[in-house]
């Protein structure tokens, strides 16, 4: 790629509220599994009286493991999530940036 279009992609108001956007929620995304991860943490760290209690009264499995498994389910999600946006907002965005732009 040219300077030339590097300069007209970077100058683009387009491109601009592209990167706003993407930037916007990929730092929401990512606090949101940080804070799930860390929440979980210090969970088993500071109440690990709350984690080892069962799921029920006749079940041996602990309520910890439901919740370790609900965070890396979530973590999927949330990645599908920008995967979905990314493809399906951001590409075409992109796509259109770079025709203006080789003009």
């Amino acid at each position: 790629m040219s300077l030339l279009i590097a300069s007209k992609i970077q100058n683009n108001p387009k491109y601009l509220q592209l990167v706003k956007r993407r930037d916007t929620l990929s730092w929401t995304l990512s606090a949101a599994v940080c804070l799930m991860y860390f929440g979980f943490i210090l969970l088993i760290a500071f109440a690990p009286e709350v984690i080892t209690q069962p799921i029920s009264n006749t079940s041996v499995i602990p309520l910890g493991m439901l919740l370790g498994v609900g965070v890396i389910v979530a973590s999927a999600l949330l990645t599908g999530i920008y995967v979905f946006k990314a493809n399906g907002t951001f590409d075409p965005i992109v796509r259109e940036i770079v025709e203006e732009a080789s003009k």
